[in-house]
């Protein structure tokens, strides 16, 4: 790294050791603690429900810090996996180095450090969601010579007492600012401690949701991401969920990242965008306009996009969010700028490039010479989804698609520049393959096209069983017919899952 790229980056460790996360060592660990006087470190890893489990470790002595870090330690692993049995179940849990960041919300110094799941055999956990992200990953750099790179947008509510000054317009918080905004103190608040944490945010915003229900207050915010390679992007993603999460308990509000928290209203998506990078160049662009390479990927996705929801929607609540007119997908299909598609290509800065120089005329300092900003977005998923899993899936999707003979005209017969639902668009709507609207329907798709999931080795197939078993257990076939109209029943399903992965 760069000397100004060092003093311009908000991770402790990083203006420390004056080197990127990746260059991360043992021994950088060591002696930061030493140097910083951390006297806990905690190992987090995520568990078989999607959410951070943690050991803690007081650190006695440095040669008790150089093995937890050397060696981690044993877990049980039939208490954090419903696919590993009581009979041998310890498990290793060894941390990533390049995740380490300072606890910002403990009175004691602490360093927090994910970690990955090794077997008894010290081979990583072949089911385990960071492992089957990082063979997805390294299958695409294998294939392709290219850099998998995304990034998430995270929504979420934050639910608190209803406030009388300044009221909000019901539906239309988007962009809005304080006053008329009640959170947006503790959005930046995330933004800083997530930065500090190694996340690489592009943006964070208050979004379209507001409304208010008796008592309580519901608002919705988004932080937006920068694209980072597969495996970083989706460990700055769970940071970010525990920090929210965290801050929202000392301010005491809910934070609830559900899909959905009242039907009418707007839910709550985990939207992905995606693009491939090769020697600097981002290759979804080719002379000014989407590439072959993209219309390949977007169609892999596309023709398992149906199936990628066992990995991306994964509870009842999720499919009351996924219905039309909500600015969610429901029919498989994609479009520039379209937000009712699976599958959006948003403006890239692909156009002629004076805007700037428009807007700041005389400026000789502006350079136009910069890389395509370009990407395509799964709009999907929701906050219930695993996000090594989900984006685990989007890659498969992509190399599905890259090796179609007709991955082109695939995609450009799924092309859709119409709204779909307005009534002289009725017969193209009708030829549109839809989205599951169940758990139960996700799981029959999944059975369906596994054999796309599990070739490489990328999803164990022990693992796509269970995944077929949980999303079968919910038995919510018909779910959303049954709730109609039904205000209590919805409160109860909406409680039931109010705080996903």
């Amino acid at each position: 790294m760069t000397i100004n790229e060092v003093a311009m980056n908000p991770n402790e460790l990083v203006q420390f050791l004056k080197k990127s996360p990746s260059e991360f060592t043992k021994d950088d660990i060591v002696a930061f603690c030493e140097a910083k006087g951390i006297e806990m470190v905690n190992f987090r890893y995520e568990g078989g429900d999607g959410k951070l489990k943690m050991l803690n470790f007081v650190i006695s002595s440095k040669e008790y810090l150089d093995t937890i870090l050397t060696d981690g330690e044993r877990v049980d692993g039939s208490s954090l996996f419903s696919f590993v049995g009581a009979e041998s179940s310890d498990l290793y849990v060894i941390p990533r180095y390049r995740t380490a960041f300072v606890n910002p919300f403990t009175e004691i110094p602490t360093l927090e450090i994910l970690c990955s799941y090794y077997d008894n055999e010290g081979k990583p956990l072949e089911s385990s969601a960071e492992t089957i992200l990082k063979k997805a990953d390294a299958e695409f750099t294998k294939q392709t010579g290219a850099t998998f790179k995304c990034l998430a947008e995270l929504e979420y509510y934050v639910i608190g007492d209803k406030e009388d000054v300044f009221p909000p317009v019901d539906q239309k918080g988007y962009h809005s600012v304080e006053p008329f905004v009640k959170y947006e103190e503790l959005r930046v608040e995330a933004m800083k401690l997530i930065a500090q944490a190694g996340g690489k945010i592009k943006y964070g915003h208050s979004e379209v949701g507001c409304f208010t229900q008796g008592e309580v207050y519901n608002e919705q915010h988004e932080i937006e991401f920068l694209p980072m390679p597969a495996e970083q992007a989706v460990e700055s993603l769970i940071i970010a969920k525990w920090m929210v999460r965290m801050l929202g308990y000392r301010y005491g509000v809910e934070i609830s990242f559900a899909p959905k928290i009242t039907v009418g209203k707007a839910g709550s998506g985990l939207h992905i965008h995606m693009l491939a990078e090769k020697d600097g160049k981002n290759l979804l662009v080719e002379n000014g306009v989407l590439s072959t390479t993209a219309k390949k990927m977007i169609a892999g996705v596309l023709d398992i996009g149906d199936a990628i929801t066992a990995f991306g929607n994964t509870v009842p609540t999720s499919y009351l969010r996924l219905v039309p007119h909500q600015e969610a997908p429901t029919n498989i299909c994609w479009g520039d700028r379209n937000r009712s598609v699976v599958i959006r290509v948003p403006l890239g800065w692909n156009v002629d490039k004076s805007m700037t120089l428009d807007a700041n005329p005389g400026d000789v300092t502006i350079s136009l010479d910069r890389p395509s900003k370009q990407t395509f977005e799964y709009r999907v998923g929701d906050g219930s989804a695993d996000p090594y899993l989900l984006v685990a899936s989007l890659i498969v999707g992509s190399l599905h698609g890259l090796n179609m003979k007709d991955g082109v005209e695939r995609a450009d017969d799924l092309y859709v520049n119409v709204n779909i639902f307005a009534p002289e668009n009725a017969e193209r709507l009708a030829q549109l393959k839809q989205l599951p609207v169940s758990c139960e329907e996700s799981a029959d798709v999944l059975a369906e096209k596994r054999a796309v999931f599990e070739e490489n080795d990328i999803f164990p197939a022990n693992m796509i069983d269970a995944r077929i078993e949980m999303l079968k257990a919910y038995k919510d076939k018909g779910l959303s017919e049954k709730l109609y109209g039904n205000d209590e029943a919805i409160a109860e399903l909406v409680a039931k899952y109010i705080h996903v992965a």
